[in-house]
């Protein structure tokens, strides 16, 4: 069969729209349609409903699912294999949300050298609907998100209890002021938790989707706000910053999101790397341990400090 049966079927079921999987697979409206119906051809079963919300799985489809995503990661797995560098056994590909790369991307590559010197390595960052979505199609190993959502036929494993704690470049400061504060975008959970806890700061001077540019800019021209604790834990050390004395903290889990039919000889080596660097470890590798997929990931919760 044609993979790029497969993928069209798949793009179609997340989409919810034959015109945009047709944008998101750079085809035409006509082409993916008839994709769909050479492949309820070739299985004898109609696939989808068609009608103005869009497109919804039929029975057959709903069965089929599992079915298109083994078929995607299988033939990835093998493009992927055939592009190992000499010397290695296989490549593993990781891809980060950009608000959770620093340090962990840097500290896993390096544990990698010592624990797994015999696997290629390539790391992305990027969106997390985005890397999520190709772990989902096989293009991607091992996605690292915050609050991922479930889909089928993935893993979810929690990897950092992160929290977002309040922290000041000024040791006396106690209340937060607009003037001096830097908004990062920790995502719609933490703006809606942010804006109960503080709702005079609703409206400040600077704000950023990126944390460590947020925290490089408040740490030269000074100020306040919210960041990672394990990011902030070496600068409050060094008395560059300083924790607010009774300002909630939010929680900002990451998961490791893999496959659930993925190669583990290939992934164990990687997901013990990332778990030893979350818990800290990241020069001293260890042995692989079986991997264990976590339940739903609970919701982001202010708690105080």
């Amino acid at each position: 069969m044609d993979i790029n049966l497969a993928r069209t079927f798949l793009e179609i079921v997340s989409s919810h729209s034959f015109a945009q999987a047709a944008e998101q697979l750079h085809v035409t409206q006509t082409a993916v349609s008839a994709r769909v119906k050479t492949l309820e051809e070739l299985l004898g079963r109609k696939l989808f409903v068609r009608n103005k919300a869009g497109a919804s799985l039929t029975a057959a489809g709903e069965q089929f699912v599992r079915h298109a995503m083994a078929l995607v990661q299988a033939w990835e797995q093998a493009r992927h294999q055939m592009t190992v560098p000499p010397g290695r056994r296989a490549l593993v590909t990781v891809g980060c949300e950009i608000s959770l790369w620093q340090p962990l991307l840097l500290d896993w590559l390096l544990w990698m050298r010592q624990g797994a010197p015999d696997l290629a390595l390539r790391t992305e960052v990027g969106v997390a609907e985005d890397l999520l979505e190709r772990v989902a199609h096989g293009t991607l190993d091992i996605g690292i998100a915050y609050a991922p959502r479930q889909r089928p036929g993935l893993r979810i494993e929690l990897l950092i209890e992160e929290k977002l704690v309040l922290v000041t470049t000024s040791p006396t400061l106690e209340v937060p002021q607009a003037a001096d504060y830097v908004y990062v975008d920790w995502g719609p959970e933490f703006a809606a938790q942010h804006s109960l806890a503080f709702p005079e700061l609703s409206s400040v001077g600077v704000s950023s989707s990126l944390g460590p540019l947020g925290l490089e800019y408040l740490l030269a021209v000074g100020g306040a706000g919210y960041f990672r604790q394990n990011v902030a834990r070496k600068y409050i050390k060094e008395g560059r910053l300083h924790r607010v004395p009774g300002a909630p903290e939010f929680l900002y889990p990451a998961y490791a999101v893999y496959a659930g039919n993925a190669d583990m000889k290939v992934l164990e080596a990687a997901l013990a790397g990332l778990r030893q660097v979350a818990a800290g470890n990241p020069a001293k590798p260890r042995a692989a341990r079986p991997a264990k997929a976590a339940g739903k990931p609970k919701p982001s919760s202010p708690s105080s400090s």
